[in-house]
């Protein structure tokens, strides 16, 4: 596995910046390893709602996990507030970050990730490929 670290600045986009990084290091299997940080605005998809839920304050990022990938990443946020009350989601765009945002990215560089309709459902889900050897 390749690791990357980095820091997201004030102001900055939290699944922009993200999706960003994913094209230019040309991530074909990705996962976040951990994320630390905090935001002003939070934009989640709940579960089983079509549109995006927004919030605004001063949120911690107690959880980011996902697959990153440059055919499709899947990528959930948990926040809590200052009462340490948590919610989380689906990220969307919208999350703005606050003072930082601390990544830390892990990348197989063995396989690569696709999405694919399921039948059973009809949605893009994740299929897992071995990478030829040359």
């Amino acid at each position: 596995m390749q690791t990357y670290s980095f820091r997201l600045r004030p102001g900055q986009d939290l699944k922009k910046e993200l999706d960003a990084f994913v094209r230019q290091e040309r991530i074909g299997a990705g996962a976040l390893l951990t994320c630390v940080g905090s935001l002003t605005d939070v934009s989640l998809r709940l579960a089983n709602q079509e549109e995006p839920s927004m919030w605004h304050g001063h949120f911690e990022i107690v959880s980011l996990v996902g697959t990153l990938s440059t055919n499709g990443s899947h990528v959930h946020l948990s926040v809590s507030d200052s009462t340490g009350q948590t919610l989380g989601g689906h990220l969307m765009e919208g999350c703005t970050v606050y003072t930082t945002a601390e990544l830390v990215v892990g990348v197989m560089t063995d396989i690569t990730y696709a999405r694919e309709v399921d039948p059973a459902f009809g949605y893009r889900e994740l299929v897992v490929r071995k990478k030829r050897r040359k």
